[in-house]
């Protein structure tokens, strides 16, 4: 049975570039044998935290948490990829973590940070909330410095390619973890 991939883009907002990024990653890490697909929480609906049950009791009553919850079990590891706002990480990522519980344990995870400066503030916060959900932090977590020259006047990258080249082995070597934990 193939191993699946999720890359779940953590930004929502309107101008964000995290799309961008994360088809630059999905390229970079999926392997025939290892598809990675994005889940953009963008076209998620996932209201915040409306569930009268705890998560770890696993007693979902809305459609929106159960369509997660089987999407997410659909998994077999996951790649975060996030902004940095405010030394912290966006908060509808951390809802849709903490949406559910037992179907994020044991699952390894990848923390793909960026920013100005990496994103390190808000990796550094989300390797607390992964610890929490019991899913095994990967060797491999990339933080994307953003430098302004590569992006136009919309703020958009003028060449997603040329920017993240840098990145790229890094990116490649999530892959080959990725492969060696799960194929």
């Amino acid at each position: 049975m193939t191993k699946k991939i999720g890359l779940i883009i953590g930004s929502t907002r309107p101008t964000r570039i995290s799309p961008s990024i994360a088809r630059w990653l999905q390229d970079q890490v999926a392997q025939p044998e290892l598809p990675v697909d994005l889940l953009d929480l963008a076209t998620i609906d996932l209201p915040f935290l409306n569930e009268a049950a705890m998560p770890a009791d696993h007693h979902y009553e809305h459609a929106s948490t159960k369509q997660w919850s089987d999407l997410v079990q659909g998994y077999d590891a996951f790649i975060l990829l996030f902004p940095q706002y405010n030394w912290g990480y966006p908060a509808p990522l951390k809802n849709a973590l903490d949406t559910l519980y037992q179907e994020w344990l044991g699952k390894p995870v990848s923390l793909v940070s960026y920013g100005g400066h990496g994103g390190f503030q808000a990796a550094l916060g989300m390797q607390l909330v992964v610890r929490g959900l019991k899913m095994p932090l990967l060797t491999n977590n990339l933080q994307i410095s953003l430098q302004k020259s590569w992006f136009n006047a919309a703020g958009q990258f003028t060449d997603v390619d040329l920017a993240l080249a840098p990145y790229a082995a890094e990116a490649r070597q999530l892959g080959a973890e990725l492969r060696h934990k799960l194929v």
